[in-house]
């Protein structure tokens, strides 16, 4: 029987799609209050939202604060290279595709099961040029030829942790050889109290990019709770004033640190290398109720 116009491509509205993926189990549950709009969780832990007839649409608060530093890695529309280290549902490959069209992107994403459920269920747009890799993170970007990249986003979580060999200079060494000299990298971080985790990245980015800037809830910088923080990294100085001011206007207000403000953050946290790396902290039960 032919498929009316008005129907989902891909899972009905009224079902979610749970299945086993490599990371664990996977939940695609609908949007009440969007059509054909989705959330991602894995093993419970809410990891992505895409809005199939909208994908310039960001719901998490963290991923509004990528897209901005997104928008502002060139001229609006202009088309960028990107990488994306961690793919989930490509919520952010697709809001590039959407409102940087013809830009050509490669997202790394290690869960083949995962990358495969996506497919199926939430398509890509048949013109988005954006390149899916089943591979770790750092093999996958070890491939990326030197100085491609405008933009290089890593949003890697296994078990709701960032992995420790995504966390040193060794790593940011690979990231800086795969962007163009006026690259920009944006990482998602997250931490809790006593924020140690996210002062040391921010010394280890320090380590290998002379400009910084760090996107965040106060609560969080004020280590009040645990939460995302975004981190923009750059050889060349970052568009701050428009960055303070998106962040500022978001339905969650974030604050943004640079310069000397952010260097006192740190309280003397030593840059990471492999050698003395771990993941990032496990968030508290409570973060996912």
């Amino acid at each position: 029987m032919g498929r009316s116009r008005n129907t989902r491509r891909g899972p009905s509205a009224a079902e979610a799609v749970v299945e086993p993926v490599d990371g664990g189990l996977a939940q695609l549950i609908p949007d009440p209050d969007r059509r054909r709009a989705w959330t991602l969780l894995i093993d419970g832990a809410p990891q992505s939202h895409v809005d199939l007839d909208d994908p310039a649409h960001l719901s998490f608060e963290y991923q509004r604060r990528l897209g901005h530093v997104i928008d502002l890695v060139a001229p609006p529309g202009k088309p960028v290279h990107a990488v994306h280290l961690g793919g989930g549902a490509l919520t952010l490959a697709r809001y590039v595709a959407a409102t940087r069209p013809r830009s050509t992107q490669q997202v790394v994403e290690r869960d083949a099961a995962l990358v495969q459920l996506v497919r199926r269920a939430l398509p890509l747009d048949a013109n988005a040029r954006i390149r899916v890799r089943s591979a770790d993170a750092r093999e996958g970007l070890a491939k990326v030829p030197d100085g491609w990249a405008d933009l290089v986003i890593a949003d890697v979580f296994s078990g709701a942790r960032t992995p420790a060999h995504l966390t040193s200079t060794e790593f940011l060494d690979e990231v800086r050889r795969a962007l163009k000299p006026s690259g920009v990298y944006a990482a998602n971080l997250a931490d809790g109290p006593p924020l140690a985790h996210l002062r040391g990245q921010i010394a280890t980015a320090a380590a290998r990019f002379p400009e910084l800037a760090l996107i965040a809830d106060p609560a969080v910088l004020r280590g009040k709770r645990f939460g995302n923080a975004v981190l923009a990294a750059c050889d060349l100085p970052l568009p701050l004033a428009e960055l303070t001011r998106r962040a500022a206007s978001d339905p969650h207000p974030a604050r943004v640190e640079h310069g000397r403000q952010l260097t006192d953050f740190t309280g003397g946290a030593a840059p990471v290398t492999d050698a003395a790396a771990v993941a990032s902290p496990a968030p508290p039960p409570s973060v996912f109720r």
